[in-house]
């Protein structure tokens, strides 16, 4: 019997493990880097060891230290969450070694299902339908996905739409993943992009039970990394949903399974689907497959672990439910990550645990939290449950809309989108969705954002003069200014935020919003402004933190950061100058000093949260300074590179200018004498 489990993870995963152990009565130890040392894991974990350094390759992925912690703890079982050494059969093994309860699947499955390739070869041979590794692509096989073998959560992973452009991107897939999995082999497949990816729960036990718990949805992604999934799969045909059961069951049988783990599939428009592989360990999104099971799955995994029977069949599902994963990223600007402090993390949840009417949180921060480049950009999960999807979809999007959250940007905005979308409404769902409806997801909300910004203007107004806003006088005054930049990209998605100078001023009769007349203040105090137009009153709650304001109201929140008055003429920024936008570290550089590049043209690659990011050229011109190298770290601003732009090109007038001897001469002014 389990009686200390530590969890070798972090964040949000470690403490839904806690959660589980202490209403079994299961001492909890955890492990942190010393960027977690504040973290909420640690605070709430029985006790804690350290893994010396901040890198994942010096600490979470340090097997030797991680037993070694579990040992000088008294734990007597290892639980791996996910991510990190999940999936590591060498780090089973070790665990095993040591003494220790493995909660997981047996190392020689986890080997099995280690690669990609391998995997795909063993599920054929069992009778799985697969997407065929591709050895030869020609253009008939066009669009392609190059993938990792040894690894997934999108890195390593390429689309290719042209023969031309497949040895270059071979050779940045290889890259990243040697960096991201110690193995540098990589495959081609046909990529369907109206494909679904659709997944099914396993549980199987050492006497031979396997349950197929279920099915999920999880085809809204980014950079193939899951944003939104669902339970059960919409839309599947009854003999479709049967079919995929039996076939993730044949998976795990085939390599003897127990434990927790889930075999993944894609299924194109016709019906057919495809094994993609198959996750040896508990995934991000079960809290879904546990919403409408009833299940605790955790719970169930630790009974596996002790030997225990699972019942003959898994209970059905019942009702809908969905998981959003809140990111710190902004997707108007290529989906770039967010770090810096996290002052406010609220939801307004009627928390059940596992089912019911309500929402769930599973979250690895907290107010006062720092989001760090160190690990990837997830900041929590929310799981809504309800009997239908349309339900759930409606009470997640507005428990989202609602939430007040202050910190780096995130993609909360496009969560509530994407959830109210007609398209998601009606199950039009496919691994290119979100990219489809880019312009809907992330388009500015302009009016919203002037009014944020308005709002906040007059909670300064009101905090300097007690009850009546700044600039109030007994006869009309001079307009008062206040400018902000909003949050997010242009409407191109290529800028740094829409600049918004806001101007009123107080008479007797009430609030001139200089470009707004329409708009009338009812109230103004320093954390709450209440605005009426045309009738109808909306209410602004209003945080401050140094220069950056939140502005929350019950449809959403904006995000501005306060300005001088007047920019200063002295500040400039070179127009060819590229900065770095995120704070990580350099992993390769793709021109040099003195090339010819052209806007948008790579110029070096950057790693923060887990993720690479591309760096592009701002304009054409020429590369005349390079100041990046593999493996500098660099912060949000450093400048990276120079580009001399390129001298515009002066068209050609459409009436060309007469001959010189016939031209008639400019009159000259010759200087009198005197």
């Amino acid at each position: 019997m389990i009686t200390n489990l530590l969890v070798a993870n972090r964040g949000e995963i470690a403490r839904r493990v806690f959660r589980t152990c202490r209403e079994l009565g299961i001492a909890t130890t955890a492990v942190h880097s010393d960027p977690d040392a504040g973290a909420p894991h640690v605070r709430e974990a029985d006790a804690a060891v350290r893994l010396p350094g901040a890198a994942p390759a010096d600490t979470y992925l340090r097997a030797d230290l991680i037993v070694r912690a579990a040992l000088a703890a008294g734990a007597d079982a290892v639980h791996p969450g996910y991510g990190f050494l999940s999936e590591s059969a060498g780090f089973a093994r070790a665990v095993l070694d040591a003494g220790l309860v493995w909660v997981g699947p047996p190392p020689a499955a986890i080997a099995a299902m280690g690669s990609k390739t391998a995997a795909k070869r063993l599920m054929a041979g069992a009778g799985v339908p697969v997407l065929g590794a591709l050895t030869e692509p020609t253009g008939a096989d066009l669009p392609l996905l190059v993938k990792a073998a040894a690894g997934g959560g999108g890195r390593g992973m390429r689309v290719v739409r042209s023969l031309a452009d497949l040895p270059a991107e071979l050779a940045a897939a290889r890259a990243e993943a040697a960096k991201a999995f110690g193995s540098d082999e990589v495959f081609c497949e046909r990529y369907l992009p109206a494909g679904r990816h659709v997944e099914v729960q396993l549980l199987a036990d050492a006497h031979g039970t396997v349950w197929a718990v279920g099915d999920r949805d999880c085809s809204l992604q980014r950079r193939h990394q899951k944003v939104i999934e669902e339970a059960p799969a919409p839309g599947l045909p009854a003999e479709v949903r049967t079919a995929l059961h039996a076939a993730a069951r044949d998976a795990a049988g085939a390599i003897g399974y127990t434990g927790a783990g889930t075999a993944e599939f894609l299924l194109a428009e016709d019906g057919r689907f495809f094994f993609l592989e198959m996750n040896t360990r508990l995934q991000v999104e079960h809290p879904v497959t546990e919403a409408v099971t009833g299940l605790d799955l955790v719970a169930l995994q630790l009974a596996v672990a002790e030997g225990e029977r699972l019942p003959p069949e898994p209970p059905a599902p019942s009702g809908h439910a969905i998981e959003a994963r809140l990111y710190a990223e902004d997707p108007a600007q290529d989906w770039r990550p967010a770090t810096g402090t996290l002052h406010r993390l609220e939801l307004t949840l009627p928390y059940q645990e596992f089912t019911g009417t309500g929402l769930r949180l599973d979250a690895g921060v907290e107010a006062g939290s720092e989001i760090t480049p160190h690990y990837d950009a997830m900041l929590a999960k929310v799981i809504a449950w309800a009997p239908t999807r349309a339900a759930a979809a409606r009470r997640l999007a507005d428990a989202l809309a609602r939430a007040r959250i202050h910190g780096p940007a995130t993609n909360r905005e496009l969560l509530v989108r994407a959830l109210r979308h007609p398209a998601f409404l009606a199950a039009e769902l496919h691994t290119g969705f979100l990219a489809e409806h880019s312009a809907d997801l992330t388009a500015p909300d302009t009016g919203g954002v002037e009014r944020a910004a308005l709002a906040a203007a007059l909670a300064v107004a009101a905090g300097r003069r007690g009850a009546l806003p700044s600039g109030w006088r007994n006869l009309p005054s001079q307009p008062q200014l206040r400018r902000y930049r909003a949050e997010g990209g242009t409407k191109d998605g290529t800028g740094d935020g829409t600049e918004l100078a806001v101007r009123y001023r107080f008479t007797r009769t009430g609030l001139l919003a200089e470009d707004h007349p329409e708009v009338e203040l009812v109230e103004a105090a320093p954390d709450r402004v209440v605005l009426s137009e045309g009738g109808l009153r909306r209410t602004y709650r209003i945080a401050r933190y140094g220069d950056r304001v939140h502005v929350d109201t019950p449809a959403g929140g904006t995000a501005l950061t306060a300005l001088p008055r007047f920019p200063d003429p002295a500040v400039r920024t070179d127009p060819g100058a590229l900065l770095a936008p995120m704070p990580g570290t350099v992993v390769r550089v793709v021109a040099a000093v003195g090339e010819a590049v052209a806007a948008g043209q790579p110029l070096l690659v950057l790693e923060a949260m887990k993720m690479e990011h591309r760096v592009a050229a701002p304009a054409d011109g020429t590369l005349v300074e390079l100041l990046a190298a593999p493996g500098r770290q660099v912060e949000t601003g450093t400048l990276l590179a120079v580009v001399q732009p390129a001298p515009a090109v002066q068209p050609v007038p459409a009436v060309q200018p007469a001959p010189a001897a016939v031209r008639p001469a400019p009159a000259v002014v010759q200087p009198t004498e005197a």
